[in-house]
């Protein structure tokens, strides 16, 4: 393996991690798939739809999302949103990000 490919291994398992909180955060205002996959890589969370479609079903499955079914449009889509319990783990990953970001700061200086 070249050190380019360790090296970008690496920073997709960092990345993954975060995928969870950036969805949890974004989804306070109800949104679906394609246009969270959008709007994550606006802002920085390049992932796939075969890695987000499952990890929203699964934190619905845990209590974290809700959803429900637009048919107004001529396709019907499915919304989620960051329920209550949603809200609480975003509100203590986003801590516990904030935390080990200065707890990395300081193991550079």
């Amino acid at each position: 393996m070249s050190d380019t490919e360790g090296f970008e291994t690496h920073r997709q398992e960092l990345r993954r991690g975060t995928v969870v909180l950036a969805c949890l955060r974004i989804l306070r205002t109800p949104g679906y798939g394609y246009g969270l996959l959008e709007d994550l890589a606006a802002r920085g969370f390049e992932t796939d739809a075969s890695t987000l479609y499952p990890l929203l079903r699964r934190l619905e499955k845990q209590g974290y999302l809700t959803s429900e079914w637009d048919t107004d449009e001529a396709r019907p889509r499915k919304f989620y949103r960051t329920s209550k319990a949603g809200d609480r783990l975003a509100d203590t990953l986003t801590s516990d990000w904030r935390a080990l970001t200065q707890a990395i700061d300081a193991l550079a200086a």
